[in-house]
């Protein structure tokens, strides 16, 4: 039986990174050409490894999703190889400062996350879109933590980024929709298996609790009563891909364990 994603190629930003990883083995998994592009080899090499042992086709690159000439050149070199991209998932890390009151914040921690998350994400989907309404078909995805459909103490430059971003991939949906082009996300937040406390520490300062701690705040909270898993969050990106999706345009699956319940 073919894998949802059979015969598709995926660009996948950030895969060398937690979600990132686990979305791009599964995609390999249901049958997709995966080319992993980060700005740290040795991470990528790693998930790379991993598919390839089993049996997954993928490539990894060094590219920065910042960098538009970096970004369309990959691009093109995708193209040139598998004759088309059907999906790009841009997962990379903004640089979120969160566990600050705004009104002690320094203009640099609120906007590097609004511009990284902003900018990556449409130079990455320009890129693909450009191919992709050429092809007639494709997949544009992102992924945030739901922050900026609410207002929570604490969540810092978290909110204004998620906004930013949703709100550029809603009116890119709209624009593209007409030449069979596709555009969701994800929310999620606090994925068990990704939180390390290196991560945390670099989002919310030295004094973080440990991930343990954090996980389980989180399914307290969760109407589930668990926080979200790798599992869940790939999983979904796979099925957001895949054909099956086709009717869903413009908006964003919840896979927060009912942490945000909207």
């Amino acid at each position: 039986m073919a894998g949802l994603l059979e015969g598709k190629t995926a660009i996948i930003y950030g895969g060398g990174g937690g979600i990132g990883g686990g979305v791009a083995r599964v995609y390999a998994r249901e049958g997709a050409k995966v080319f992993l592009a980060g700005r740290t080899r040795d991470t990528l090499d790693a998930v790379a490894k991993d598919i390839s042992s089993a049996g997954g086709s993928v490539e990894a690159a060094v590219v920065d999703a910042l960098d538009e000439r970096a970004v369309d050149g990959h691009v093109a070199d995708v193209v040139s190889k598998t004759g088309s991209v059907d999906v790009s998932f841009n997962l990379i890390t903004r640089g979120d400062v969160q566990g600050t009151p705004l009104v002690e914040m320094t203009t640099d921690d609120l906007l590097r996350a609004v511009v990284a998350g902003l900018q990556s994400s449409f130079v990455t989907a320009r890129a693909a879109a450009r191919r992709m309404i050429e092809q007639g078909s494709g997949v544009i995805l992102h992924l945030n933590s739901a922050s900026g459909e609410g207002a929570m103490p604490g969540m810092g430059s978290t909110g204004p980024a998620d906004a930013a971003t949703e709100a550029f991939m809603r009116y890119l949906a709209a624009e593209v929709g007409p030449h069979g082009v596709r555009v969701c996300g994800i929310w999620t937040a606090g994925v068990a298996e990704t939180l390390t406390k290196e991560k945390l520490s670099a989002v919310g300062g030295a004094n973080v609790p440990d991930p343990q701690a954090v996980v389980e705040m989180i399914a307290g909270m969760a109407a589930l009563r668990r926080a979200p898993r790798l599992y869940d969050v790939a999983e979904v990106a796979a099925f957001l891909a895949s054909d099956r999706a086709s009717g869903m345009t413009g908006t964003m699956v919840n896979v927060t364990s009912g942490l945000v319940l909207r």
